[in-house]
């Protein structure tokens, strides 16, 4: 049980270093597309949205969920309550991430999606597509890299509270 459960939050730990690190580079790069066109920002963000959701990408996203969820049942029991609080405020504030993401984010991202070609005969040249929504997703992207970066801070407490925990 034990080796299982150091597993747990190690690999809980490393896919949401991966999923914070990736929401951190969104909510550092989008700031930078603010002052740019709006054919500009709808190519470089349908690039960016087509590119990004790859195994890679998978494995941090669904991985953080599922590890963290792990740890946390696997500190149910009494000689694991000692590292239950910081797994489940890192359980709490991913899952925070998550609920921005597909409440803000995705539909953003879907909007960009069905705006079309940028380029192509007949596709309109917005001067502040709506669907980017340039300040709002830079809110949200910002709060989503936040939220798992607590989330990570979390997971790593649980870890130094299990290391310090003394046998079981």
């Amino acid at each position: 049980m034990e080796a299982m459960r150091v597993f747990a939050l190690v690999a809980a730990t490393i896919t949401t270093g991966l999923t914070s690190g990736l929401f951190y580079t969104y909510a550092s790069l989008t700031p930078g597309l603010r002052n740019a066109d709006g054919l500009a920002v709808v190519q470089a963000m349908q690039r960016l949205n087509v590119a990004v959701p790859n195994g890679w990408y998978l494995l941090g996203f669904v991985g953080t969920l599922v590890f963290t969820g792990v740890a946390v049942v696997l500190h149910l029991p009494s000689e694991g309550h000692r590292v239950l609080p910081a797994a489940v405020g890192a359980l709490v504030c991913y899952t925070g991430s998550l609920v921005a993401t597909r409440a803000v984010n995705l539909p953003l991202s879907q909007a960009l999606a069905q705006a079309g070609e940028p380029g192509l005969a007949g596709y309109p040249v917005p001067s502040d597509p709506p669907a980017l929504s340039g300040a709002r997703r830079a809110r949200w992207s910002a709060a989503r890299a936040l939220l798992s970066t607590a989330a990570l801070g979390f997971l790593c407490w649980a870890l130094v509270m299990h290391c310090y925990s003394g046998p079981n």
